[in-house]
């Protein structure tokens, strides 16, 4: 790392500690917990996966300085309470990473990268306390599934190895039977059960669709997100034919409107003529 780059990052950490400074910081920084700010961290996040896919370096540049800003916020909260600090942090990520590779650091040997996979899982469950992998339990596993993916990811996961020691359904019928019986279920739930029973039984019926889709081998992350993406660019559509806000259109007119973008969209899709 060049003097440049450290110099640029005491900036990053001298500038978060004046917004946090009770002394003239930002009121709004000031209001900021570990706990507030999680849901940024995630959102910065998806940007940064967002951005990269895109392939524009300056918006990567962007969103990976927006996320670094929650790495330094956090830090320097956890630091005003003398629990740790930015210090601590990198130390403890750079000792994780010369322990995990033995075959860079050390002097053990590896033929590929799953030897290198292995190894890692194995150190990791080792500092931990844990059963290696090998050993471990089939919950255990899944519960770090669920752990530390997002929820449709960690679905496809868990249920993906149960699948592998036989927890799983004769054919595709069957699957379909438990998502109509999961719809059925969250049908009832919302006339006559608890807002909780509800909120249960619509997971129920997610889980159960993901299960469709893992069938079928289908990305449900990836089709959600294509359904995002449709939904937002025939908004825009609506919006271009619109003449006044969308707000004081019927819902007929509504209805009109995105079907007019629907058409749109369709024919801008199809392929010009020679």
């Amino acid at each position: 790392m060049t003097n440049n780059t450290l110099i640029a990052l005491q900036e990053l950490i001298d500038v978060v500690a004046k917004l946090r400074n009770p002394d003239g910081g930002c009121p709004w920084d000031l209001e900021q917990t570990s706990q507030t700010l999680t849901p940024y961290i995630i959102e910065e996040a998806y940007e940064v996966v967002d951005a990269i896919k895109s392939g524009d370096n300056e918006a990567i540049c962007e969103e990976l300085g927006d996320l670094l800003l929650q790495v330094v916020l956090q830090a320097q909260i956890k630091s005003e309470s003398q629990q740790f600090t930015l210090k601590e942090i990198a130390e403890g990520i750079s000792q994780k990473l010369i322990r995990r590779h033995p075959h860079v650091f050390g002097d053990v040997s590896v033929k590929n990268v799953e030897e290198v996979r292995q190894n890692w899982e194995e150190i990791k469950a080792l500092e931990k306390g844990e059963v290696t992998p090998s050993k471990q339990l089939l919950s255990s596993k899944l519960s770090s599934y669920a752990r530390k993916y997002p929820p449709i990811t960690a679905a496809m996961n868990i249920s993906q190895k149960a699948a592998e020691v036989g927890f799983e359904w004769e054919n595709i019928d069957g699957v379909w039977d438990k998502f109509r019986e999961e719809l059925a279920e969250f049908q009832h739930a919302l006339i006559h059960e608890t807002p909780a029973a509800q909120q249960a039984e619509l997971g129920d019926l997610l889980f159960s669709i993901i299960q469709v889709a893992r069938w079928h081998k289908l990305d449900p992350s990836e089709g959600l997100q294509g359904t995002n993406q449709r939904f937002i660019q025939r908004l825009q559509k609506m919006e271009l034919f619109a003449n006044r806000p969308l707000t004081d259109y019927s819902l007929d007119e509504l209805e009109a409107l995105w079907q007019q973008a629907k058409a749109e969209i369709a024919l801008q899709k199809q392929p010009k003529p020679d």
